[in-house]
């Protein structure tokens, strides 16, 4: 049976002056061709995922791409079996991807990409130490073999990380990896302005490699964390295992779930002893909440 929903992923980097006036007809485009999910719109683009029909999505990319400063936008696509967010935000950021370093600008330098193909050749070369980018409740799912987990819970905390970690980049070469490509544009640029020089990075991230390289070649081990109610993707970018957590918001294995710390909406085995009784309870007031939403047959927003 093929999936109800198609997910497309998109971001772009462009000088976009007057992205403050452009909010409100996206958000009344996305709105009016059924669209939920998040985008961000900031002074060097666009970035976020969205999620509806196969019509609705061509009509919201249509109009995204009528604006000359996305005429080149590309976006990755992947189903869902049913709408994986709840509603539609359409929000304005200082970047639409926070790093939050000065003067990091994609547009100017950035690290050489490499297409899924080719990424397996790259990586297994002595000569290259790979990295992930992304944080710790994503790569605790999933990871290349052989790759450097900086164990970041912020992107901002990145650049800090290098600091401290520059013995580890004893190779000529560095290969950066993350969700979709976004991250890496920022991450590359900022190595290349580090001084930095054979820096490259996986065009279109995990999701396209996950997408373009079979499960018998593949190097990637786990399953890819997913900023949606999927929560996970794994080869073929197929539905994955995990659910989240809505207490500590990391995602959760079948295991996880078998564990004495875990309680749905309350508590998991990564958070158990993080939250307050007091907060245990309020937890627990929304789950109520949620099941009495579900019964009348609606959809409770803090789901």
């Amino acid at each position: 049976m093929q999936a109800s929903y198609l997910v497309a992923a998109l971001y772009h980097f462009t000088r976009f002056a007057d992205f403050q006036a452009f909010r409100a007809p996206l958000f009344a485009c996305c709105e009016e061709n059924g669209v939920r999910g998040t985008l961000l719109l900031a002074h060097e683009g666009i970035n976020g995922t969205i999620a509806g029909s196969h019509e609705s999505i061509a009509n919201v990319l249509a109009f995204i791409r009528a604006r000359p400063e996305f005429a080149g936008l590309e976006h990755k696509e992947s189903h869902a079996s049913k709408m994986p967010f709840n509603r539609l935000k359409v929000r304005l950021k200082k970047e639409i991807v926070t790093m939050g370093v000065e003067n990091i600008d994609p547009l100017k330098t950035v690290g050489t990409y490499v297409d899924p193909k080719d990424w397996n050749d790259l990586i297994s070369d002595p000569d290259t130490i790979v990295i992930d980018t992304r944080n710790d409740y994503e790569t605790a799912i999933g990871i290349f073999r052989g790759a450097v987990d900086p164990h970041t819970k912020t992107f901002r905390e990145f650049p800090r990380w290098v600091e401290e970690n520059r013995g580890l980049h004893n190779k000529p070469k560095i290969a950066m990896y993350c969700t979709g490509g976004i991250r890496c544009e920022k991450a590359t640029a900022y190595m290349k302005a580090q001084g930095f020089e054979e820096v490259y990075h996986l065009k279109g991230g995990i999701l396209k490699y996950l997408e373009d390289v079979p499960e018998t070649e593949s190097l990637w081990d786990g399953a890819c964390f997913v900023f949606d109610e999927r929560v996970s993707v794994t080869h073929g970018l197929k539905e994955g295992e995990h659910e989240l957590c809505h207490a500590c918001r990391h995602p959760v294995t079948p295991e996880d779930k078998r564990s004495a710390d875990y309680e749905e909406g309350v508590s998991c085995p990564h958070c158990a002893e993080t939250y307050s009784d007091a907060d245990r309870a309020r937890f627990r007031e929304r789950q109520h909440q949620i099941a009495l939403a579900k019964a009348r047959g609606e959809r409770h927003l803090g789901a």
